[in-house]
């Protein structure tokens, strides 16, 4: 007669599970698919994201950089101590245009002020009134036509045109400057500001 040998007992953690029912293997597989989605779903929404908002800031920027003629607004802090602009407050129909290239750097600038806003710009340059030149357009056909600025003269409609150059040695800016009183109270300012690197 042969032995026969004793039955070994299950480990204690299988005797305490249970067969999983058909309710709860659902739930937990469900759950492991929220998770895996989580996991992934989450961080690629946020790269999309991301990725759509630098493209609209590049798109934003190449705009600003393209365009061309002035754009509203006040140039920067940075722009205006490097250019020498001193716009002054207050002032409104402000409007500006930058160009660079590798021989010349020039900040185009316009905008209305009272009269002690004009003479507070002209004393930032360390001039006065009597700087200006009536009948003296002194900028040149080629700024004109960048910025679509037009001056009509002497004897216009348009009032009186008075202007000066304010030059300096490198690599400081010379200014080209235009001052219209067809607006008695206002007089508007066209400023074009070049610099050599």
């Amino acid at each position: 007669m042969t032995a026969s040998l004793p039955h070994q007992a299950a480990p204690p953690e299988e005797q305490l599970r249970t067969a999983e029912t058909r309710g709860h293997q659902i739930r937990r597989r469900a759950l492991t698919l929220l998770i895996i989605v989580l996991l992934i779903g989450v961080p690629a929404g946020y790269l999309v994201i991301s990725a759509n908002q630098s493209r609209d800031s590049g798109k934003d920027k190449e705009a600003k950089y393209s365009a061309t003629g002035l754009t509203e607004g006040w140039p920067s802090k940075v722009q205006r101590r490097l250019y020498q602009v001193p716009v002054p407050h207050p002032a409104n129909k402000v409007a500006y245009y930058e160009t660079n290239n590798w021989r010349t750097s020039r900040l185009y600038v316009q905008f209305q002020t009272t009269h002690a806003g004009l003479d507070a710009f002209l004393a930032e340059l360390g001039l006065t009134r009597t700087a200006l030149g009536k009948d003296k357009i002194t900028i040149g056909e080629r700024d004109r036509d960048v910025t679509g600025w037009r001056f009509s003269g002497p004897g216009s409609r348009d009032g009186d045109y008075f202007g000066f150059v304010r030059e300096q040695d490198d690599p400081d800016p010379t200014l080209d400057v235009v001052v219209n009183t067809a607006n008695p109270l206002y007089p508007m300012v066209y400023v074009v500001s070049r610099t050599v690197p």
